[in-house]
């Protein structure tokens, strides 16, 4: 048995769990056999956060009130949306409205009138920020 094969063996024997699950003596586990309790190393957060991003860009990017919005705004709404994900985005109806208009003060104050803003203090207040300066 090569090492190639040695790795197929074990992911054959673990099962590739994609969500965090129990194992068998309580550890919270999620991929093949990965014991969260060890953590994860700065790398694999890196490389999650770099999978996340792509995914965050590849969600707004179906949406015309990002595409034609200037670029600090849709920086904003990446921020957002990463912090939040696509379908909690999509709830901010009035700040969508406001980007679809073109209105990005108005927009910013949707923003921060929001439970979500309270949740995130000062991250809210500097997205306001940037949204609301038509800067491209």
């Amino acid at each position: 048995m090569d090492e190639s094969q040695l790795k197929e063996w074990i992911k054959q024997n673990e099962r590739l769990k994609l969500h965090p699950y129990l194992d068998t003596t309580g550890h919270v586990t999620i991929g093949w056999g990965r014991n969260l309790d060890n953590g994860i190393s700065k790398d694999e957060a890196q490389l999650m956060f770099e999978n996340d991003f792509n995914r965050t860009l590849a969600e707004l990017k179906q949406y015309s009130w990002y595409l034609t919005s200037p670029l600090n705004v849709r920086y904003t709404l990446i921020n957002m949306n990463f912090n939040l994900g696509i379908e909690k985005l999509l709830t901010f109806k009035k700040m969508i409205h406001a980007l679809i208009n073109k209105n990005y003060k108005e927009a910013a104050k949707e923003a921060l009138n929001s439970t979500w803003a309270k949740q995130v203090g000062e991250r809210a207040n500097q997205i306001a920020d940037m949204m609301s300066t038509e800067d491209e």
